[in-house]
């Protein structure tokens, strides 16, 4: 009798000893994963903080109503193995490996400034795709070169493309349509504008490196407003990547056009937008729509090829509006505010 007890309380003490050690290393020990959930979503045609989402000044704005929202993805970092089994048993969260979004050879610092950078990016694209859309003065500048680059000796950040081997060019797409035409090694006549004189440089043509038979010059270009009287500036707070172009750039358009995108509606949605218009695909998409929905969303544009993911786990009362590209988005748009049946997912 007298071993059975002592067995009895070497085990409970064990069990207990073990179930402390469960309790420390779950609370305070973290694990290499991250949650992503629904995140904030912002009205592009009101204020944060105080301040105009985008505010447009030196031309007429015209007066909107409803709401069209960027939405995000949250990131929940550094979590203990209670916190990411919490996240992930309340069905609003999915677990993912940490280093699919914070890759280990780059610093947290650095996947946040690179964020940073796509949203500053997409807020130029919004700009260049308005303008384009409502032909307002564009024009297609250089905004780098590569250092080590074809181009790097013939052209100058700020240089007007006007054509490129003899094709006229509007857009960063239509350069590099011009430029998949060549050959390496080939010589690529490009008419320019440098301090207001037009003048014709000559570029060879090097091979990319990832596929020698494609022709590359080192160049980023990039589609600007040519109004100097017109500003356009953003304002989204903390938020970043690429994914709120669609909503800034029909933000843009819904102020810089009689009448109203949304007839008062709630529409939220998310989409990368290139300067010809074409919207692309983003991640999260399901975490989105119930951001918005919650947000009190009745209408979401999801881009063409997210729409399979989104149907996946579609929120109650959340009508799901296919995009392929800007056109599509505003003729999309203009059916939900006449009652018509918009293409859906």
């Amino acid at each position: 009798m007298v071993r059975q007890h002592s067995r009895r309380i070497a085990t409970i003490a064990v069990t207990t000893l073990l179930l402390l050690i469960l309790i420390v290393v779950g609370t305070t020990v973290q694990v290499p994963f991250v949650a992503l959930g629904p995140g904030p979503t912002v009205n592009t045609l009101g204020d944060l903080d105080d301040k105009p989402v985008v505010d447009i000044t030196g031309t007429q704005v015209d007066p909107t109503t409803g709401n069209l929202n960027l939405t995000t993805v949250s990131v929940n970092d550094g979590l203990t193995l209670f916190d990411s089994m919490r996240l992930w048993l309340s069905g609003r969260y999915t677990v993912q490996p940490r280093e699919q979004i914070f890759p280990p050879d780059q610093t947290t610092e650095q996947v946040q400034e690179q964020n940073q950078q796509q949203m500053s990016g997409s807020e130029s694209t919004a700009t260049a795709a308005a303008l384009r859309h409502l032909d307002r003065p564009t024009k297609l500048v250089v905004d780098s070169v590569a250092s080590d680059g074809p181009s790097s000796k013939v052209l100058r950040q700020g240089d007007v493309i006007l054509s490129v081997g003899g094709t006229p060019v509007s857009t960063s797409e239509d350069v590099q349509s011009a430029v998949r035409a060549q050959k390496p090694g080939a010589q690529i006549p490009m008419d320019i504008e440098r301090a207001g004189t037009r003048q014709t440089v000559t570029v060879t043509a090097g091979s990319r490196p990832d596929a020698e038979d494609v022709a590359y010059i080192g160049l980023t270009p990039d589609v600007v407003n040519a109004d100097p009287n017109l500003k356009i500036t953003y304002n989204v707070g903390d938020i970043g990547g690429p994914s709120a172009g669609l909503m800034l750039t029909l933000a843009v358009i819904d102020r810089l056009s009689p009448g109203e995108l949304t007839g008062g509606k709630f529409i939220a949605g998310t989409g990368t937008i290139a300067d010809d218009g074409k919207v692309g695909p983003i991640g999260g998409i399901t975490h989105k729509t119930r951001a918005a929905r919650e947000a009190g969303a009745t209408v979401f544009l999801v881009p063409e090829n997210n729409c399979r993911e989104a149907t996946s786990d579609a929120p109650d009362g959340l009508q799901l509006v296919k995009v392929s590209s800007l056109d599509s988005a505003l003729s999309a748009l203009d059916d939900v505010r006449s009652g018509k049946d918009a293409p859906h997912c």
